[in-house]
């Protein structure tokens, strides 16, 4: 279906921006003539950008009421402004940021909502009641895959208050340097990955047996962790004790099927929304992105924050080029101090692979009107809202505090959503400007778009749309209040569209460590 709207239209962010990016679906010919008399001097795509004035070479291009971007020649006004035309600016200096000098108050308290979840013996509440069966190395992931289905086909339609099982499988565990320093990510992560709210403290490891990542390091940990506690040394069944594939199998079903009693044991119960900790992210951005689904994405958080929930936010490299405006908000000098950190480390990450956060932006992003990761970092601090950043964590830690937290996280889709997995997300939202079909079997995905006609080529993929922002028919708090409510609702137990299909990416443990 083709969607036209009667009238040119545009969004200008900002007071001071020289640009701003076209509304119209099929976007706009040259000699079309707006509202305010700006007339096009050439075709504009939806949802790139148009200067507004006359830009002389090497002047900054501004966006969000930030420099973008500077001019690498002349640009006329109405003339359509691409990566061909721009220069990147340079990433803002680490060791000159303000920390701490604009300290949002609190805003106020948002009580009376609730939503139906799980409580755990540790004080944690899941949004899901499912079987997770942890392994200490990839080697097995083939007969832990083989098991899961088994144990769905043949035990799970016993137990009717268990939403499933999941087999938690990574590339880990052997043929790595497993004391390397930057082996305590990966190591951190799998430990915590157990230990998520949805997984009902119920602890299962598969082993081969000669590992490097020995079950009782993966139970230990790191330095920064709690050890966890097996119900039974019978939770860890070693393959290379077992007689046959058979036996192996038998083994897991046998320790499986004790879980699934005391899983399917819990029931529901009433909970404050300040128990929810919601994992925001975006992947497929487009121009849009940062206007319409983010901003509402900030919204909701805001909301749950108010709540006395837990929100992460994450994606170094999209957040990177945006720094500047994030630690003044740290809720203190230890907590900007730690965002900077996590920054350098990045950094310095990036340049060992000798690469930068220009190779982030994808040619999707381009095709939607982002020109390079500075445009697009600040179309994705947008999540965070307008709350103090209360804790900054690691890759792989877990949470001390409620309120807003920055995750650190690479970017991509799928290390960004495991890694929020493994800091003890409940329930994630992902918007999206060009499409996606993600989804995790471990958490619901709720799935946010950036424009209308995206929700309605896949009115059965996404969740909702923030698209009515940006032709006027909605306004960002509506959509921000449309999305809080819906999360607490997938929080109690509705389907988002990746759960109806089974629509569930493999996780992707971070490992910056080198593999021997």
């Amino acid at each position: 279906m083709k969607h036209k709207h009667a009238e040119p239209l545009y969004i200008k962010i900002n007071s001071i921006d020289n640009v701003a990016i076209v509304v119209n679906n099929e976007g706009l010919p040259a000699g079309t003539v707006f509202s305010d008399g700006l007339t096009l001097i050439e075709h504009v795509p939806q949802g790139h950008k148009v200067a507004l004035h006359d830009i002389l070479q090497g002047q900054p291009i501004i966006r969000y009421g930030e420099v973008i971007g500077y001019a690498m020649i002349d640009i006329k006004q109405g003339s359509w402004i691409n990566e061909a035309v721009t220069k990147m600016p340079t990433a803002p200096q680490l060791h000159e940021l303000p920390i701490a000098t604009n300290v949002p108050e609190p805003l106020e308290p948002l009580d009376g909502y609730t939503f139906e979840g799980y409580r755990n013996a540790d004080g944690s509440v899941g949004t899901r009641n499912l079987l997770g069966i942890t392994m200490s190395v990839n080697c097995v992931s083939g007969v832990v895959e083989h098991v899961a289905k088994l144990i769905e086909r043949d035990l799970l339609p016993k137990y009717q208050n268990v939403d499933g099982v999941v087999a938690l499988t990574h590339l880990y565990g052997c043929g790595v340097a497993i004391d390397a320093p930057a082996a305590i990510v990966p190591i951190r992560s799998i430990h915590n990955l157990a230990k998520n709210p949805n997984f009902g403290g119920e602890i299962m490891v598969i082993s081969l047996g000669c590992e490097k990542f020995q079950p009782e390091r993966l139970l230990k940990g790191t330095a920064d962790t709690i050890p966890i506690k097996l119900e039974s040394v019978d939770d860890i069944v070693t393959l290379q004790d077992e007689h046959g594939f058979k036996a192996m199998v038998d083994h897991i079903m046998r320790v499986a099927e004790r879980h699934l009693i005391r899983l399917n044991g819990r029931q529901r119960e009433t909970v404050p929304a300040s128990e929810l900790v919601v994992g925001m992210q975006c992947g497929g951005s487009d121009a849009f992105s940062g206007v319409t689904s983010n901003p509402s994405v900030g919204f909701a958080s805001d909301l749950l924050v108010r709540c006395g929930a837990t929100v992460m936010f994450s994606e170094v490299t999209e957040v990177r080029d945006g720094i500047h405006l994030l630690t003044p908000r740290a809720a203190n000098q230890d907590v900007g101090q730690a965002l900077i950190r996590e920054m350098q480390w990045y950094d310095d990450y990036l340049a060992a692979g000798k690469v930068d956060r220009s190779a982030n932006t994808t040619p999707g992003n381009k095709k939607g009107g982002l020109n390079n990761i500075v445009e697009k970092a600040m179309g994705s601090i947008a999540k965070s809202g307008r709350s103090a950043i209360v804790e900054v964590l690691s890759p792989g830690q877990r949470p001390t505090k409620r309120g807003l937290i920055f995750a650190a996280t690479p970017a991509s889709d799928f290390v960004c959503g495991a890694q929020q997995v493994v800091s003890g997300i409940t329930v994630q939202v992902f918007t999206t400007g060009r499409g996606t079909p993600y989804g995790l079997a471990m958490v619901p995905v709720i799935k946010m778009s950036s424009r209308n006609i995206v929700a309605e080529q896949w009115f059965d993929l996404i969740d909702i749309s923030a698209g009515d922002i940006a032709i006027g028919q909605a306004t960002i708090d509506d959509i921000g209040w449309r999305l809080f409510k819906l999360i607490l609702a997938v929080a109690s137990g509705k389907k988002p569209w990746s759960d109806h299909w089974g629509l569930h990416n493999p996780l992707a443990i971070f490992n910056p460590a080198p593999v021997t």
